[in-house]
């Protein structure tokens, strides 16, 4: 096994030195090595890709299509994607030039914020948040300027936005929203969405719109910025949740040429262009499968409710999810507010998994996420393992 050469060892991008590895994996590791866990720590459907998708990847293997592909995506996959978006946003995306296929929403991100934000620049995010932004914000040599929105609902409000905004000053470039939101569930309601695109326009921000889990929302209307603000939206989106397809990596952003043109440079430079199994299944996906989501969101309604009453009966505190399929879920004022240290022993004494709070940011602190797109079995198990480890907590004290 070699060693790294002593003369190398300061051979490093000291950006990418000083951040951590993602809480949300490091976590999930940990735990995974516990013996008979059952692990609600990662959002990862465990529906099958519906069947009609997957045969358009099978037939598109089988006919020997594998070959480079424009580094924007097939343009048939970018007709399809515009279609979607337009039936569902209200919004016309020019798939020449306005719409680019990506490896993943992962890989969209990534490519926007690394085209787009320049030394010294700052970006909004509120927290609690996925804890993938914060990374990208700062190896693009930016501040991200962390939100806490935990007393306001779990929403950004348009007020808090412009408050920030006066502290923060112009080095502000953009304001980074994901709804329904990773880790709470929150929906952001249109009348706060179209507060917020007034401020944003008002301080010439643009807005980095992560959307993937907008086809899973339950008895709520999802209002999208690049309806309310396109010409400031970009907008980032995939088929990860609502198909079931985080393996196949299926993502993409959209948004206004001038500002497309430049992220698709660096995102052909990363990865030339995705997969072409990947992009027949997308565009049978996006030609053919709005029904799809619907029915997973039935399935997952039913999981949320389950969690949902089973937590509460236990007499924890819960975020009530108006989409994704997460919980945020309190942790026993009995036991203190250490989220990390409630979530290892949780692991260790009642082989459950859940994600500790504060991976999630400044407002993720004294909670801990639940996913409930694992099976109904797993749920099931984990709750019942749950309620005494929480009666033992409770009456410690």
């Amino acid at each position: 096994m070699p060693t790294l050469a002593k003369d190398l060892n300061e051979t490093v991008n000291p950006r990418v030195a000083a951040i951590s590895p993602s809480g949300i994996r490091s976590f999930d590791a940990h735990v995974s090595k516990i013996p008979g866990i059952v692990k609600l720590t990662i959002g990862e459907p465990d529906l099958n890709v519906p069947e009609h998708v997957k045969q358009a990847a099978v037939q598109s293997i089988v006919e020997n299509d594998s070959h480079y592909t424009s580094n924007r995506g097939k343009i048939e996959l970018r007709e399809a994607i515009s279609g979607y978006l337009e039936r569902t946003r209200g919004v016309h995306y020019d798939p020449e030039t306005e719409i680019v296929a990506t490896v993943g929403a992962t890989e969209a991100l990534a490519a926007t914020i690394f085209s787009l934000i320049n030394e010294g620049d700052k970006v909004i995010i509120p927290t609690p948040a996925f804890s993938l932004y914060f990374p990208l914000v700062s190896l693009a040599g930016g501040t991200p300027v962390q939100v806490d929105v935990s007393e306001d609902d779990f929403v950004l409000t348009p007020e808090l936005l412009e408050n920030v905004l006066k502290k923060e000053g112009p080095a502000v470039k953009a304001v980074l929203l994901n709804y329904p939101v990773n880790p709470t569930g929150r929906e952001y309601p249109r009348d706060v969405l179209e507060g917020l695109a007034k401020v944003i326009a008002d301080h010439h921000l643009y807005v980095f719109a992560d959307e993937i889990y907008s086809d899973l929302v339950y008895g709520v209307e999802h209002t999208s910025m690049a309806t309310l603000l396109p010409d400031r939206t970009i907008f980032i989106s995939g088929l990860s949740k609502s198909h079931a397809m985080t393996g196949y990596r299926m993502g993409y952003f959209a948004g206004p040429k001038e500002a497309i043109d430049n992220i698709t440079k660096l995102h052909s430079f990363l990865v030339t262009s995705i997969t072409d199994s990947t992009q027949a299944a997308a565009i049978e996906a996006y030609t053919n499968g709005d029904e799809d989501p619907v029915k997973a969101r039935a399935i997952y309604q039913k999981r949320r409710d389950y969690v949902l009453k089973s937590l509460n009966d236990m007499g924890i505190e819960t975020v009530p999810p108006q989409g994704a399929f997460y919980i945020f879920a309190k942790i026993p004022a009995s036991y203190g507010t250490d989220d990390m240290q409630f979530a290892l022993d949780l692991a260790k004494e009642a082989q459950v998994g859940v994600t500790p709070g504060n991976a999630f940011g400044a407002g993720g602190a004294g909670w801990v996420r639940l996913s409930y797109a694992a099976s109904d079995e797993d749920l099931h198990t984990a709750m019942e393992r749950m309620k005494p480890f929480i009666e033992k907590v409770n009456a410690k004290n």
